[in-house]
């Protein structure tokens, strides 16, 4: 997998070759959880925001459309006509963070849906069966994602669970096949709270599956920013070097860059989107907030660095009337906008890798990009 190294810093550069793409990382996974990433056309996620690999997830595609449909429609590839690598998440998160009523056992977790109400299981096994029918590329084991400010003693019993339930899908997933005449995988989620001995216990146990890549989960749930560094310093390197490590969740463009230079290579987060809806624009140059009344008038180009044509075609004070006019149509620029720059950084991170000279790119770009504007 890996291709480069950066010799000041732990970054890496490599390829993941999947049944329907490369991907070179590091990369940024723009989250598609119900089938679509929101606002955005495939058509530009492909050939403008140049992405390699979407999200979706488990929990939301069970409960909507459902699994009839997905296998009638000959999995999430066809059903959503994506023909680059889908990585789901196995919904545990949504489980812990959506589900107001839910009870967590060795055998699996019940959970009432978000939608109506109604009560449903997930088991390591009928998992791994969901996700086999949604078809992803890359599987995430059944996990319970942790608070980040839990004590030990629940980390603790919320690791062994963990764990029981991860030998569990290993042995289901080696039992099963794909169904759609091409291959997955699955990474292990690797817990453990802030704590640095059940994080090594998770990854020690996680890496004697001899999985294909690895996820740390568990992290910018509620901890402070320093403990997920720590953690990451501490993980990575407990993980095979010739393995992909994705760090769920994650984050800002500062959060990815201090990731790279600790060993990461997969991110994904809800943020380029969400945060693009609300008139934030991430850039080269700092943080925009296009509600602002400074952009009314401002003519420019909406981003003269940026990666996508809307920088190039849209004007600040444009985007800025669609926003105070409550047009849909700035959520959609924003999100683009926000996605063609998160990629654009993490080639551009590769870039450096490959040359040698990250470590000190990354400092000057994190004094740019966490300005405000």
């Amino acid at each position: 997998m890996k291709t480069a190294a950066d010799p000041h810093s732990s970054a890496r550069a490599g390829v993941i070759e999947t049944d329907h793409g490369r991907i070179h990382t590091p990369i940024f996974m723009p989250v598609g959880t119900v089938g679509s990433v929101k606002g955005v056309y495939h058509r530009d996620l492909r050939e403008d925001i140049r992405a390699e690999i979407i999200l979706g997830n488990t929990y939301h595609l069970y409960l909507r459309p459902g699994l009839d449909t997905l296998r009638a429609a000959g999995g999430l590839h066809r059903f959503e006509a994506w023909d680059r690598p889908i990585l789901t998440d196995s919904g545990g998160f949504q489980v812990f963070s959506l589900s107001p009523i839910r009870k967590l056992t060795p055998d699996g977790c019940t959970f009432r849906s978000h939608i109506d109400g109604s009560r449903h299981s997930f088991t390591p096994e009928n998992n791994v069966d969901t996700q086999r029918i949604i078809g992803a590329d890359i599987m995430m084991a059944l996990d319970e994602c942790c608070p980040g400010d839990a004590d030990h003693a629940y980390a603790r019993k919320s690791l062994d669970l963990t764990k029981g339930w991860l030998e569990r899908f290993a042995e289901r997933f080696r039992q099963t096949e794909p169904l759609y005449g091409y291959s997955q995988t699955f990474f292990p989620i690797i817990q453990g709270c802030v704590y640095p001995d059940l994080r090594r216990e998770a990854a020690d146990h996680a890496v004697q599956l001899g999985a294909e890549g690895y996820a740390i989960g568990g992290l910018a749930v509620g901890e402070p920013t320093e403990k997920m560094y720590e953690m990451l310093e501490l993980v990575c390197p407990l993980l095979p070097d010739d393995r992909p490590r994705y760090l769920m969740g994650v984050g800002t463009p500062a959060n990815i860059l201090e990731g790279i230079a600790r060993g990461v290579d997969m991110f994904d987060c809800v943020m380029p989107t969400r945060n693009g809806r609300n008139g934030m624009l991430f850039t080269w140059d700092g943080i925009m907030n296009m509600r602002n009344a400074k952009w009314a008038e401002d003519f420019s180009e909406l981003d003269p660095d940026g990666a996508s044509f809307v920088d190039h075609t849209y004007t600040r004070a444009y985007l800025h009337h669609l926003f105070v006019a409550g047009e849909m149509f700035a959520a959609m620029l924003a999100s683009e906008h926000n996605l063609a720059f998160y990629l654009d950084l993490v080639r551009t991170a590769r870039q450096h890798i490959e040359a040698g000279d990250f470590a000190a790119w990354k400092e000057q770009t994190l004094e740019r990009v966490t300005r405000r504007l």
